[in-house]
C-alpha cells in the first residue's frame, strides 16, 4: 500500500483546513479551498494541452501564488514540473527546453521578452502560459514584438476556461521534477526526483524543523531552487500560511514579516547580514520569527552571536544539501547554534534516515577526522540524472552518492565541510581548501565578503588568490590580511594575493559566490573553468 506521494497530503489538508488562509501573495489571498481550486483547475487544463503526469512543463517565474499553483498541480499528478533557474543565458534556456522535451512553458512578465528573445525560431511547437496582466500574453505575442509571432495565453484566461480535474493519484516512483543544475561543470544537468524521494524529503524536514498549522512560511529564496522546496510541500500539507516575495529584498522581507507574523523562513548568510545592516531594520520587525534556517556556506560566528543577541528566542538551523537530494541531507540544530563553538563550522548531522559517509578515491571509507569526499544513503536521493545514464553510474558508483564535496566527520557525526572537490586548489603539490582560507580571513574586522580561488602560476601551478569585499568606511592592507589568516592557518595555505573590491561578489540565484565567474579572467586561455 502506497502512502509516499503528495495527494494523501495535500487534498485533504485543502479539505480540512477549507476556510483558512492558505497563500498571501502581495495584494492577493487564497483560503485552501480557493488554492485547491485553482491547483485542480490548472490540472485540468495542463490535461487539456495534452501533459500527462510523466511529461515536463517549464516554469520561468519569481516567487508567486501562481509558481505554488503550478508545483502542487505537479505534485498531485498533472505533469512533472520543470523549475527554470531566472539566471539562465539564452543558450541554457534553449538547451533545457530541448533536452527535457519541455512541452508547455509558463513565464512572467519579468521574464518573458528574455525567455522569447532565447527562443528565436527554435521550439516552434513549444506553447507559452503568461503570467501577468490580462491581455499583454496577446500583445508579447503579435508579429513584430518579441513573441516573434508566438501565440501565448494568458495564465488567467486559461484557469477560467478550464474544468477542474483531480488527476490519477501517481505512483511513488513517478517522476515529479526535473530539476537542472547550474551547469558549473558545462551544459546542465537534469536531476529527476520521483514522489518517493520528494515526499521522504519533506518527512525529513517535518521531523527536523515541525509543521502544523500554526506555521506562517515566507517565501524569499527563489521557488525555482531546491532550498525552496520545503515550503512548497510542507506548509500547503499542514495548514500554514504560505507568504510569497517575488524576489529577495531586505525591506520586503521586513515588511512581509511584520504584516503577516511571518514565523520561519529559510536564507543564506549574505541575505541575513543584508537584512540586519538594512537601514530600516529594527529588531521589533521581524519579532515573530521563530525559526530561521540557511544554508549554502557556515554561518560566521559574528553574525550567530549578533543573531541570538537580538533575537534571543530564535532558532536558528543550518541545512545542507543538494538539488540531488531534494535538499536536505544534514542539519546543524538550534541547540547547536546556542551552545556555540567550532561546531559552528559544520553542517551538522545526518537527518533521520540519511546516512553520510566519507570516502576516498579508491571509494573506501576513511577514518574519522580524516579528509574525503562525502557521500550518502539515503531515499530522498534523485533517481538519476535525465537521460545522462553514464553520469549517473558515476555519482552512484559503489552503492553510494558522491557529492562532490569534500570534508570530514568529527568522532560525533558533526559532518565538516571543506570544499568542492572541483573547487580545490593544489599549490606547489599541496591541497588548500578554498573555504578553510575563507573562514580564516572572514573574522578580520571589516570584511564583508570574501571569496578564495586558484590562479595560475608558474612556479607553484596554482597560487592561493582572496578576493575580499570590505564593510563600507572599513579598510585593511594586503599585509594585514595575510597576518590575520596565518594566525589560524598554515603558511602555504596563506593567499599569495589578495584583491579588493568596492561591488559585491557575483552571486548565483541560491546566493551562493559564482566561483567560476572569478575564476574565468585568469583561467580564459586554459581548458580550466
Amino acid at each position: 500500500m502506497k502512502e509516499l506521494v503528495y495527494p494523501r497530503l495535500f487534498l485533504p489538508a485543502s479539505e480540512r483546513f477549507s476556510t483558512r488562509p492558505a497563500v498571501v501573495d502581495g495584494d492577493y489571498r487564497a483560503s485552501y479551498a480557493e488554492h485547491a481550486g485553482r491547483v485542480l483547475k490548472l490540472a485540468g487544463a495542463l490535461r487539456e494541452m495534452g501533459v500527462g503526469r510523466r511529461d515536463r512543463f517549464a516554469v520561468m517565474s519569481t516567487n508567486s501564488h501562481q509558481f505554488l499553483e503550478l508545483y502542487h498541480a505537479a505534485y498531485i499528478g498533472a505533469g512533472v514540473v520543470n523549475p527554470l533557474n531566472l539566471r539562465l543565458a539564452g543558450a541554457e534556456l534553449r538547451f533545457i527546453l530541448e533536452d527535457s522535451g519541455t512541452e508547455v512553458v509558463f513565464v512572467d512578465e519579468l521574464f518573458s521578452a528574455h525567455l522569447l528573445n532565447s527562443l528565436a525560431g527554435a521550439l516552434p511547437d513549444l506553447r507559452i502560459v503568461f503570467i501577468g496582466a490580462a491581455g499583454r500574453a496577446e500583445e508579447l505575442g503579435a508579429d513584430g514584438q518579441p513573441g516573434q509571432g508566438r501565440r501565448l495565453v494568458d495564465y488567467e484566461d486559461l484557469l477560467a476556461g478550464a474544468r477542474p480535474v483531480t488527476p490519477e493519484e501517481p505512483e511513488e516512483d513517478d517522476p515529479v521534477i526535473l530539476m537542472y543544475t547550474g551547469g558549473t561543470t558545462g551544459r546542465p544537468k537534469g536531476v529527476v526526483l520521483d514522489q518517493r524521494a520528494e515526499m521522504l524529503n519533506l518527512y525529513h524536514i517535518a521531523y527536523t524543523f515541525g509543521l502544523g498549522d500554526q506555521r506562517v512560511y515566507l517565501h524569499q529564496t527563489p521557488m525555482f531552487h531546491a532550498a525552496s522546496i520545503g515550503g512548497v510541500m510542507g506548509i500547503p500539507a499542514s495548514g500554514g500560511v504560505s507568504v510569497c516575495i517575488p524576489m529577495f529584498d531586505p525591506e520586503a522581507v521586513l515588511k512581509a514579516t511584520e504584516d503577516n507574523a511571518v514565523n520561519w523562513t529559510v536564507m543564506v548568510p549574505t541575505m541575513i547580514s543584508m537584512v540586519l545592516d538594512h537601514p530600516a531594520f529594527r529588531p521589533e520587525r521581524l519579532a515573530s520569527m521563530r525559526d530561521l534556517v540557511y544554508g549554502a556556506s557556515p554561518m560566521p560566528a559574528a553574525l550567530v552571536d549578533r543573531l541570538i543577541a537580538t533575537f534571543p528566542e530564535l532558532n536558528i538551523w543550518q541545512g545542507y544539501g543538494m538539488t540531488e537530494s531534494a535538499s536536505v541531507l544534514t542539519v546543524l540544530d538550534a541547540e547547536d547554534h546556542r551552545r556555540g563553538g567550532d561546531r559552528l563550522r559544520s553542517a551538522g548531522r545526518p537527518a533521520m534516515g540519511v546516512v553520510v559517509s566519507i570516502r576516498d578515491e579508491k571509494g573506501e571509507a576513511v577514518p574519522v577526522g580524516t579528509e574525503g569526499e562525502v557521500c550518502a544513503r539515503a531515499g530522498n536521493l534523485m533517481t538519476g540524472y535525465w537521460h545522462r545514464p553514464e553520469e549517473t553510474a558515476e555519482a552512484f558508483r559503489g552503492g553510494w552518492y558522491h557529492t562532490g564535496d569534500a570534508g570530514r566527520l568529527d568522532e560525533e557525526g558533526y559532518l565538516f565541510l571543506v570544499d568542492r572537490v572541483k573547487d580545490m586548489i593544489v599549490t606547489g603539490g599541496e591541497n588548500v581548501y578554498s573555504v578553510e582560507v575563507e573562514n580564516a580571513i572572514s573574522t578580520y574586522p571589516g570584511v564583508s565578503q570574501v571569496a578564495v580561488i586558484g590562479i595560475p602560476d608558474e612556479k607553484w601551478g596554482e597560487a592561493v588568490l582572496a578576493i575580499v569585499v570590505m564593510d563600507k568606511g572599513a579598510s585593511a592592507t594586503v599585509e594585514a590580511i595575510q597576518e590575520h589568516a596565518r594566525q589560524t592557518i598554515a603558511g602555504y595555505k596563506v593567499p599569495k594575493s589578495i584583491e579588493f573590491r568596492t561591488e559585491p561578489l557575483p552571486l548565483s540565484g541560491a546566493m551562493k559566490v559564482l566561483k567560476r565567474d572569478l575564476r574565468a579572467p585568469y583561467w580564459s586561455n586554459s581548458d580550466r573553468k
